[in-house]
């Protein structure tokens, strides 16, 4: 056969879902599909609880690596593998190590430590796996003169023998983890133009979840660079989510002011703000079939993320509330943000409705009795409707 290249997709948390597993390898098929839909020629093809991604037929090595950058965000893959495709035997095997280990060496210089872990898929070929290592090892140190570490190496060699043929390769390329999205339900993200939200977003993509987002808008205090800030970060999100986000974008000046003005001396004003804006996520929740609200709080971040201010906050709206980000200090947050690509983007200096009409000393420990008395002065029911119901929908499409 003529040698081909072959990507190995590895899962990890799939494999303990019990029953539920063949639901979970569909999805993720499917999600890894449409990663390299825009790539001719790639097809994703699942075997013998192995999945494979094959880039072009007549590709060259770049296609190869746009195949690989593609499925690094798909959720569910835990890592990657380029591989040569080879004849089931053992000198066929032990050239393609033995060019893979040279391009290791090419790529860290010096004389690498290595070893070689064979994997049989079918039980039936000889000789056995320990065998299999052994014979290709010896390959790659009459090659190279590299040194052997069974413990710790630089490097790793692979050799998985399946029913029809060999992979063989030195190259691991991690994957995002999780699971795939779209296997746990729809959720809506309460997404500002800041570096925790998108965050929150992500991490909820890699529990399965698909995203809508929901961002608060107060023109002119908020000008159209904060809008399209956000909205940059939403097509950011949508290409981890393999997929559009539904951006629901919500006038809330009048609101904010109102709110404002209901807060007597101002300190609860953050509090009321809060509420209101989860009021109107749930609607638009819910008209997208979502089951829960997403934001990116951490606790005790800032003066409204209190336990006590949480708890208040969080009582406005009957769907459940998901704070990936709670127990996060701010770095690593933004290591996370600085990884996904959210980052460079959440710190341009475009301010949200979030940094408008904050008091001076904000309340940090809201009584629900003060709440409930401040929003007494206005009808937070019709406000709510009325948001939701002018709410803007931009669809953020994968960049």
């Amino acid at each position: 056969m003529s040698e081909r290249k072959v990507v190995l997709l590895r899962y990890g948390e799939i494999f303990l879902k019990g029953g539920n597993r063949g639901f979970f390898e569909k999805r993720l098929v499917s999600n890894a599909k449409r990663a390299v839909a825009q790539i001719a020629g790639s097809r994703i093809e699942r075997v013998h609880g192995r999945v494979l991604a094959w880039p072009p037929a007549e590709g060259d090595a770049a296609d190869g690596k746009k195949t690989v950058r593609a499925l690094e965000r798909v959720f569910g893959l835990t890592s990657l593998s380029p591989a040569h495709v080879v004849e089931r035997d053992l000198a066929a095997i032990s050239r393609a190590a033995v060019e893979g280990a040279r391009a290791e060496v090419a790529r860290r210089g010096g004389k690498p430590t290595f070893k070689v872990e064979t994997r049989r898929a079918d039980k039936r070929f000889q000789p056995a796996s320990p065998e299999v290592s052994r014979q290709v090892g010896a390959a790659i140190v009459e090659a190279l003169g590299l040194p052997v570490d069974v413990h710790a190496p630089m490097f790793t060699v692979g050799v998985e023998i399946g029913f029809e043929h060999a992979f063989v390769f030195a190259e691991s390329v991690p994957g995002p983890g999780g699971l795939p999205v779209g296997v746990t339900g729809r959720v809506e993200l309460l997404l500002s133009g800041g570096i925790d939200s998108p965050v929150a977003g992500w991490m909820m993509l890699k529990r399965g979840c698909e995203l809508g987002a929901t961002y608060f808008h107060s023109f002119p205090y908020t000008g159209d660079q904060a809008k399209e800030k956000v909205i940059t970060l939403a097509r950011k999100l949508a290409a981890w989510q393999l997929g559009d986000v539904r951006l629901k974008v919500v006038g809330f000046t009048d609101v904010q002011k109102a709110l404002r003005d209901a807060s007597g001396d101002g300190r609860l004003a953050v509090v009321l703000y809060r509420r209101m804006m989860l009021r109107v996520a749930e609607r638009l929740a819910r008209a997208d079939k979502a089951r829960a609200l997403v934001t990116g709080e951490a606790l005790a971040q800032v003066a409204s993320q209190t336990l006590e201010n949480l708890g208040v906050i969080g009582d406005a709206t009957r769907m459940p509330m998901l704070r990936p980000c709670l127990g996060h200090d701010k770095q690593e947050t933004i290591a996370i943000a600085r990884r996904i690509g959210t980052y460079d983007t959440s710190i341009l200096p475009f301010d949200d409705c979030c940094s408008l009409f904050v008091p001076e000393h904000p309340e940090t420990r809201a009584k629900m009795e003060d709440v409930v008395a401040c929003e007494a002065r206005v009808d937070v029911e019709a406000m709510a409707d009325a948001c939701a119901g002018g709410a803007e929908l931009v669809i953020a499409r994968v960049a």
